[in-house]
C-alpha cells in the first residue's frame, strides 16, 4: 500500500485540488510526535485553522489511519501502526523479491559507457556504468521494457593518433596485457612523442584520410587494434556485471547521418555556406527561411566545411535508428556534464526536423569524477584506468576479509573480496547526487561502516545471521507486538519502499535508494542493538524475526537494483 498516495486521493477528493498540488503539499513533519504526514490549509480558505477543522470532519478514516488531528493551519495524519506493519510485513514475506516492483509497461532505451577504442576504460567510466546499470535494473523493476544500449566510438583521429603510434613504435608487437591497456599505451605514446613533433599530427590526420578513404592495409590495422580494445572492454564489461542488448558502432554509420544534413537543408533547417555567408570555424546551423534559429542553445555545425561529419552529425542519425530499432516511449543518454550543451542542441534540432520522437529523449547528465589527487587527463598518462581501481579495491576488501575470517580458503576470499569491492565502488558511485561532481577515494568507499556499500552489505548478512541461528519464522504473528520505536520506523521504512522506488525510477534518481538503504541499514542496528531478537518470549521473538526478515528481504532487493549483490557472509 502506497501511503502517502492514498492519502493524496484523499485530499484531492476532498480539497478538488489537483495531484500535482497535492504532492507539493503534503510533507513529513520534523517532529514524529506531530504526525507521520500533515497538510497545509493556508490555501483553503482566509481562516487556515477554521479551513483544517472543515477537512478534517469531511474525511471518513480509512483503517490504515489511526487518527486525523489539527495542529494549527495543519492537518496532521497518523498512520495505524499495527494495521499497516501487519499489511507490509505479509507483502514481503509473499511477494519476496517482487516487492517494491511496478507496473508501468513503458518501452525505453539506456545508452550509457560510450568509450573511445583508442584507450581503457577509466574511473569517469566506472560512474557512467554505474549509473546506467542501475537505471536499467530499476526501470525493469518498475515493469518497463528496458533496451540497455552502447555507443562505441571506433573511427576518428584519436583512434588513428593511436594506430599510427603503433606502426611507428609498435614492431609488430601482440598485446602482452589487456588488449585496451596495451593500445592505450600507444595513444599516450603518440601523446608525449606528438609535443615535440608537430608533423605527427599530420601524419596521423594523413592516416584518417587513408581510412576514410578505404585504405586496405589501414584498415586492416584499424581492425585488428580495435578488436584487441574491444576484447579488454567485454572482460571490463563482465567483471563490473553490466552487459549490453546492442552496441553502435560509429564507423558503421557515420557516413549515413550525412542524409540526415540534406534532409535538413532541403528544408530550410540547416544553410549551407555561400559566398555571401560563408562559414567560420565554430559557427554553423543556423536557421533560415520561415524556421526560427535555436532558441535555447549556441547555434552548431552539423557537418564541416569539407563534408565530414561531427559527433552530432552521428548523433543526429543515431537517435532515428534507435527510435527504428525499439520505437521507443524514452532514449535516456547517460553522458557526462561537459556534453550539456551538445545534447541541447541536439535535441532542439531534432524537434525542428520534426522526429516524432524528439520530445521522448532526456540526458542523464552526471558530474566528473576526481580522485583526492585531483583531475585526470588520458593524454597525459594520469587517467586512472577502471580495472586498475578494481584491483585496488578488491585488494584491500581481500585484506579486510583476511583480517576477520583468516581461516578461508585463498579462493574464497578472493571471491568475496570481489563482491566486496564492487559494492564498494558501484554505491560510492551512486550515492552521490548524478549532476554533482564527486571524489572517489577508495579507502573511504571500502569500509564496513560508515555510508557504504560493504555497510549495508554487512547489514544484510548479520539480519541473515540471526535468521539462521533462531530458523524459519512459521505461523500467524501479533504485529502489535512490535511496539517499540526502533521497530516502528523501520515497518514505515518497509512500507515506504515501493513508493521511493517509483519516485526514483521516475526522476532517474538512484542515489535516493542509496540513501534509503543507509538510513534503512541504520534504522536496523539502532533495533538490533537496542533489543534482543532472540528470547524466551516466542510471540515476541516470531514478531521480531518476521521484521528481521522483512528487513532482510528489502535489502537484499535495494541492493541488487544497484547491481551490488548481498552476501551471506561478510
Amino acid at each position: 500500500m502506497a501511503i502517502r498516495e492514498e492519502i493524496m486521493k484523499l485530499l484531492v477528493k476532498e480539497t478538488k485540488r489537483s495531484p500535482e498540488e497535492i504532492t507539493k503539499m503534503l510533507a513529513v513533519p520534523p517532529d514524529p510526535t506531530l504526525g507521520d504526514y500533515a497538510f497545509p490549509c493556508f490555501t483553503l480558505g482566509k481562516n487556515p485553522k477554521q479551513a483544517a477543522e472543515q477537512l478534517q470532519r469531511k474525511i471518513t478514516l480509512p483503517k490504515y489511519l489511526s487518527k486525523i488531528v489539527v495542529a494549527g493551519p495543519y492537518l496532521n495524519f497518523f498512520l495505524n501502526k499495527d494495521f499497516l506493519a501487519d499489511k507490509v510485513l505479509i507483502a514481503v514475506r509473499q511477494e519476496k523479491k517482487k516487492y517494491g516492483a511496478g507496473n508501468l509497461k513503458k518501452k525505453m532505451v539506456v545508452e550509457f559507457c560510450g568509450p573511445n577504442t583508442n584507450k581503457p576504460l577509466h574511473l569517469g567510466h566506472l560512474r557512467n556504468m554505474a549509473l546506467g546499470d542501475a537505471l536499467v535494473r530499476i526501470l525493469k523493476f518498475q515493469g518497463n521494457k528496458v533496451h540497455p544500449v552502447n555507443i562505441v566510438n571506433d573511427r576518428g583521429i584519436h583512434i588513428c593518433q593511436s594506430m599510427l603510434a603503433y606502426q611507428k613504435w609498435g614492431k609488430g608487437k601482440v598485446p602482452d596485457k589487456k588488449g585496451d591497456h596495451f593500445v592505450g599505451d600507444y595513444y599516450v605514446l603518440f601523446a608525449q612523442k606528438s609535443k615535440d613533433n608537430e608533423e605527427l599530427q599530420h601524419k596521423a590526420q594523413e592516416l584518417l584520410l587513408k581510412w576514410e578513404q578505404g585504405d586496405k592495409p589501414t584498415l586492416a590495422l584499424w581492425k585488428k587494434m580495435t578488436k584487441w580494445v574491444l576484447d579488454g572492454f567485454s572482460q571490463t564489461y563482465r567483471r563490473f556485471g553490466i552487459s549490453f542488448e546492442k552496441q553502435y558502432f560509429e564507423s558503421q554509420y557515420y557516413e549515413q547521418a550525412k542524409d540526415i544534413v540534406a534532409e535538413g537543408i532541403k528544408q530550410g533547417v540547416f544553410i549551407t555556406p555561400s559566398a555571401e555567408k560563408p562559414f567560420q570555424e565554430g559557427e554553423t546551423v543556423f536557421t533560415s527561411g520561415t524556421v526560427a534559429p535555436l532558441q535555447h542553445s549556441p547555434s552548431k555545425m552539423v557537418l564541416r566545411n569539407d563534408g565530414t561529419s561531427l559527433y552530432i552529425t552521428q548523433d543526429l542519425y543515431l537517435a532515428q535508428q534507435r527510435y527504428d530499432d525499439f520505437r521507443f516511449d524514452q532514449l535516456i543518454y547517460v553522458v557526462a556534464s561537459e556534453q550539456n550543451t551538445h545534447f541541447k542542441q541536439l535535441f532542439e534540432i531534432l524537434e525542428l526536423l520534426k522526429r516524432p520522437f524528439a520530445r521522448k529523449l532526456y540526458h542523464l547528465s552526471y558530474g566528473l569524477v576526481h580522485l583526492p589527487s585531483g583531475r585526470m587527463k588520458s593524454r597525459e598518462g594520469t587517467v586512472v584506468d577502471a580495472d586498475d581501481i578494481m584491483d585496488e579495491v578488491a585488494a584491500l576488501a581481500e585484506k579486510e576479509v583476511t583480517a576477520r575470517y583468516p581461516e578461508l580458503s585463498a579462493a574464497e576470499k578472493k571471491k568475496r573480496a570481489e563482491a566486496i569491492s564492487l559494492a564498494a565502488i558501484k554505491f560510492f558511485m551512486l550515492r552521490t547526487d548524478a549532476v554533482r561532481d564527486m571524489v572517489f577515494n577508495p579507502e573511504e568507499s571500502i569500509s564496513f561502516e560508515g555510508e557504504t556499500g560493504p555497510y549495508v552489505q554487512y547489514t544484510y548478512a548479520r539480519a541473515g545471521s540471526i535468521l539462521r541461528k533462531a530458523g524459519a519464522v512459521k505461523g500467524k504473528i501479533n504485529p502489535a507486538l512490535l511496539a517499540q520505536p526502533q521497530e516502528r520506523k523501520l515497518i514505515i521504512a518497509l512500507l515506504n519502499f515501493p513508493e521511493l522506488l517509483s519516485e526514483v525510477a521516475a526522476n532517474f534518481k538512484p542515489h535516493v535508494l542509496c540513501r534509503y538503504l543507509l538510513d534503512l541499514a541504520q534504522a536496523f542496528n539502532e533495533f538490533y542493538h537496542a533489543y534482543p531478537v532472540i528470547s524466551d518470549d516466542k510471540e515476541l521473538m516470531k514478531a521480531r524475526l518476521a521484521l528481521v526478515e522483512a528487513v532482510r528481504q528489502v535489502l537484499a532487493n535495494g541492493l541488487e537494483l544497484l547491481g551490488i549483490i548481498p552476501l551471506e557472509v561478510m
